[in-house]
């Protein structure tokens, strides 16, 4: 699930890599999620989120409400939101205003374009442990380069071992994940939304291909039936 609404959510503002807090809103989004998910009984090995404040401070809601608290929390970098460069800090809209709203939509959601790059890189004492320079900008295919090895190692290793894990991260990431795991194409995947606070459940095969996909609603009473 992607994290409850954040002040640039809020704001319309571009965020990426900037560690906003989340609104009052995005809080009651959190517990709302984990009251839904609390329905359908799901019993998570482990939670996975990025280093940034609104996907932990979601995380942690949503484990609260669950009554699974004590499960491992897993927090990596690669599951940050895609960095948005140049546009990081502006308005949306203003944005759309000054290059037209076809460039807008190419720079938010295509997959390989990537936005304007910052002229200077920003430094980080959190991304020091990990070795890692912020990036200058991201293209949404950038973001999947970096999360893939996260999938790959830490999430699909304990699905196939039957356990079921929880992700909270960020828009533009999730999409990014939902595109490997659908097999989206290039083409399609700027029309993919992914709506804050909404959990998604997805149920795979014992090869991690789909069986099922749904977004989860107070309605869902027996969904982890079918897992």
């Amino acid at each position: 699930m992607r994290h409850g609404e954040s002040q640039a959510n809020r704001d319309n503002i571009f965020t990426g890599w900037s560690d906003v807090p989340l609104t009052n809103q995005g809080i009651s989004q959190a517990h709302q999620a984990g009251k839904i998910i609390a329905t359908s009984g799901i019993q998570f090995e482990a939670v996975h989120t990025s280093i940034l404040k609104r996907a932990i401070l979601t995380t942690n809601i949503v484990l609260d409400e669950i009554g699974q608290s004590y499960i491992p929390e897993f927090k990596s970098w690669r599951l940050n939101e895609r960095h948005y460069g140049g546009l990081r800090g502006k308005n949306k809209l203003a944005v759309k205003k000054q290059v037209g709203a076809k460039q807008l939509k190419i720079w938010r959601r295509s997959f390989s374009v990537v936005p304007p790059l910052l002229k200077v890189r920003d430094e980080d004492p959190r991304y020091d442990r990990y070795g890692v320079q912020i990036p200058l900008g991201e293209s949404l295919q950038m973001a999947q380069s970096r999360l893939i090895p996260y999938w790959e190692d830490h999430i699909a290793p304990r699905l196939l071992d039957g356990h079921n894990q929880l992700v909270v991260a960020h828009g533009s990431t999730l999409r990014a994940l939902i595109k490997f795991l659908e097999k989206i194409s290039d083409a399609d995947i700027p029309n993919v939304e992914v709506p804050n606070g909404k959990p998604i459940r997805y149920e795979f095969d014992r090869h991690l291909n789909i069986l099922d996909k749904q977004f989860m609603t107070a309605a869902d009473q027996s969904l982890e039936k079918k897992a």
